[in-house]
C-alpha cells in the first residue's frame, strides 16, 4: 500500500491533520484542518494537485479552526461534513473557551455525500450525531476523527454525545473491518483495526 500522505499536529489540543492525495494525484483531501494553517498550507506544497478538498470527521472547533483560512488560501469550494453535525458546524458555541474561540469563516458545507470512489465514508455517530471515519483503501487507511483512538474512544460528554451509541457504531462499522487495516485517529498515535479489538478496553 501507498504511504504518500502527511500527518500535521495542530492547534491547543494536538489534534492531526491529515493531508492524503488522490490515487491519481489530482485532489489533495485535508482531513480535519483544525489550527494553525500556516503549517498545513506549508505541508501541501509538497504535494502536486490541481485542486484541494476538505473532508471534516466531525463538527468541533478543535477539528474545523482553519477550515476557513485554508479554504481562502487554497481556492476550495468543496468542505463536506455530516448534515447531522452541520448546524453545530455554523454555531458560534461551538468553541472550548479559554482555550479555543468559535471557528470564525467557515466555508458553506458542500452537498453530502461526497462523490467520488477515491474514498469510503463509515457513519460513525457517538462522539457526535454526525460523525464518520474516511477509509482509504490505496493506502489501508481510516481515518477515525474521535471516533476511535488507539486504545481508546472518543469522548461523550460533550453536547450531542452518546456512549451507548459510539460503542455500537466502533462495534457495527469498525470491528467489522480488517485486523490489518490502520487507524488514524484526530489525536494520537496511529494503530490497527486488529490492536484494537484485542487491546482497547473499552471494546474487550
Amino acid at each position: 500500500m501507498k504511504k504518500a500522505f502527511a500527518t500535521v499536529v495542530v492547534g491547543a489540543f494536538e489534534v492531526n491533520c491529515y493531508l492524503v492525495p488522490s490515487p491519481d494525484q489530482k485532489i489533495l483531501y485535508i482531513i480535519d484542518p483544525g489550527g494553525d494553517a500556516q503549517d498545513i498550507l506549508a505541508e501541501a506544497s509538497a504535494f502536486r494537485f490541481e485542486k484541494a478538498v476538505i473532508l471534516l470527521t466531525h463538527c468541533h472547533a478543535d477539528h474545523i479552526g482553519a477550515a476557513g483560512e485554508i479554504a481562502a488560501r487554497l481556492h476550495i469550494t468543496e468542505l463536506y461534513i455530516d448534515p447531522a453535525d452541520s448546524a453545530m458546524y455554523a454555531s458560534p458555541a461551538n468553541c472550548f473557551p479559554p482555550f479555543l474561540p468559535a471557528a470564525e469563516n467557515l466555508p458553506v458545507p458542500s452537498k453530502w455525500p461526497p462523490r467520488t470512489s477515491d474514498f469510503k465514508i463509515l457513519h460513525t455517530p457517538g462522539h457526535t450525531p454526525g460523525g464518520v471515519c474516511y477509509h482509504f483503501p490505496e493506502y489501508n487507511a481510516l481515518f477515525t476523527g474521535d471516533t476511535l483512538f488507539r486504545a481508546s474512544v472518543g469522548r461523550t460528554d460533550l453536547p450531542g454525545g452518546d456512549s451507548a451509541l459510539l460503542l455500537a457504531s466502533i462495534s457495527n462499522e469498525l470491528m467489522a473491518l480488517p485486523d490489518s487495516l490502520e487507524i488514524y485517529p484526530g489525536h494520537g498515535a496511529p494503530s490497527t483495526i486488529g490492536f484494537e479489538r484485542r487491546n482497547n478496553p473499552y471494546l474487550c
